[in-house]
């Protein structure tokens, strides 16, 4: 853990290190404000784990969820802002090797004529600055879009689920998904009053929560999730582990979650019966739980050992990666989260090297599988282009 914290906190100062290069050293302040500037950069770098700093040192109160809220906003800004910096760097350096092989060819054929540059520093010390303060504003308007985005009331989004020789019994079961709410010094209690409201809206027969629900301990935000109590389903609620829940303390929130009138799937199964339809929904711990707690060790086919025949089988996973022993393990229809889609753009492509989804709906052999966009957000308070969700999937005979 002490190596993972070292190669963060080198990543994030050689980002933070590139912008400042890129954007305090053209601008030529005075000695005085440069280092200011430096020192603010310094400041930004470690703001992002106040909040980790804070849940280790058991510290409470309004100016915790403050500095939280500060430092990981900052954190998106300067993310979206180096992501804009590159890219405008690549383009100069592709443009300025056009150039170059321009010149160069031009010289080839022209022997003996001389290939002057004729471009005045100081006018190009005056663009690259006027095309940084044009940086900083766009992204400021996308951190703030962003933000709006990651605040709003999550999209009911309906999935179809098709299902060959579905009982009538069964056709337009409706499970209601929420995931990755990471309740922390950003999200708390007023949020979660506000999904449970959105899913008991929508008259669920089942609900169920696929992992990731919280960034900390049980004694700091119980009373945050506290209204996940007043969920109503008919057949209802149903959690499996995130690989957060392995951060922030497995054992005491799989007792807490239980409290809360939730059935933990670790690794198991229930039959639910309505009428004459079997509806088998089957959860595993998180995929990497087995890292933490050997006993929780992901298993689809252990989660499904010993079930019957059932019309249609469900599993719920945490992390799109489960959809390989899945398909193997003979499953209909697979439900996950913990991508969040990416959250925004373009750090959803880290995403995409390391699960085999993202977001959305998708066929794996015989298998279909839905990546949700999560109903919360992790760290920087940003969405762009990945809305959150409550999923509503609803069986229909195919």
């Amino acid at each position: 853990m002490t190596l993972f914290f070292l190669i963060v906190v080198m990543v994030l100062s050689l980002m933070y290190g590139y912008i400042g290069w890129r954007l305090i050293i053209p601008a030529a302040f005075s000695t005085p404000v440069n280092s200011l500037l430096w020192g603010l950069l310094v400041i930004f770098v470690v703001l992002p784990f106040f909040t980790h700093i804070a849940n280790h040192y058991v510290l409470k109160g309004t100016w915790v969820d403050m500095m939280a809220w500060i430092g990981y906003l900052s954190f998106g800004f300067f993310t979206l802002l180096f992501a804009l910096l590159v890219t405008r760097d690549l383009i100069f350096l592709i443009s300025a090797g056009a150039s170059k092989a321009y010149h160069l060819i031009t010289h080839i054929f022209n022997a003996g004529s001389a290939v002057v540059d004729t471009v005045d520093p100081e006018r190009r010390r005056l663009l690259v600055n006027s095309i940084n303060l044009g940086l900083l504003g766009i992204t400021a308007a996308l951190t703030g879009y962003g933000l709006f985005e990651a605040l709003r009331k999550p999209a009911i989004v309906e999935i179809p689920v098709p299902v060959k020789n579905l009982p009538q019994d069964l056709d337009g079961y409706k499970i209601v998904q929420i995931t990755d709410l990471h309740v922390s010094h950003t999200i708390r209690k007023p949020f979660i009053k506000a999904v449970v409201a959105s899913v008991n809206e929508l008259d669920p027969d089942l609900v169920v929560l696929t992992g990731d629900l919280v960034d900390g301990s049980v004694d700091e935000f119980a009373g945050d999730v506290a209204p996940l109590a007043d969920l109503k389903a008919s057949d209802g609620a149903f959690f499996v582990t995130g690989n957060h829940e392995y951060y922030s303390g497995v054992e005491p929130w799989l007792v807490e979650t239980n409290r809360l009138g939730f059935t933990n799937l670790m690794n198991e199964h229930r039959v639910i019966k309505r009428g004459d339809g079997l509806l088998l929904l089957a959860g595993v711990t998180d995929y990497s739980g087995g890292d933490f707690n050997r006993t929780h060790l992901s298993d689809p086919h252990r989660a499904a050992e010993g079930a019957p025949e059932c019309h249609v089988r469900i599993l719920l996973a945490h992390q799109p990666k489960s959809i390989f022993e899945a398909a193997r393990a003979g499953f209909d229809y697979v439900i996950t989260g913990h991508t969040h889609g990416g959250q925004y753009f373009p750090y959803h492509f880290l995403a995409a090297l390391a699960q085999p989804y993202i977001s959305g709906l998708h066929r794996h052999g015989n298998t279909r599988i839905y990546v949700s966009n999560g109903t919360g957000y992790w760290g920087p308070q940003i969405r762009l282009g990945a809305r959150s969700e409550i999923t509503v999937h609803r069986l229909t005979a195919d």
